[in-house]
């Protein structure tokens, strides 16, 4: 990904349909950093401390595993805000 294409990305919601991409007042967001999808929310409204604290596979064409492929993330630790990349799972 090019510079370019890292600023499209940058501040839209994994999962959102496209024309509905940015965050929701009243939402809670967590930031993914690193990896394949680097610089999306992911929207944690609803989700106890405990769900938030195992981090999260999500789906990503974009990882080495291609179409299928899973892209980790666990939570920062002393950053509630924030997701680091732990790689990627078929």
């Amino acid at each position: 990904m090019d510079g370019d294409d890292e600023q499209v990305w940058r501040g839209r919601v994994y999962g959102a349909e496209p024309r509905h991409s940015g965050p929701l007042s009243g939402q809670s967001y967590v930031e993914l950093v690193g990896g394949p999808l680097d610089g999306l929310l992911l929207d944690v409204t609803g989700w106890t401390r405990e769900e938030i604290g195992t981090g999260v596979a999500l789906e990503t064409e974009l990882g080495q595993f291609g179409p299928g492929g899973r892209a980790l993330y666990d939570p920062r630790p002393g950053d509630a805000g924030r997701f680091d990349w732990a790689g990627d799972s078929p």
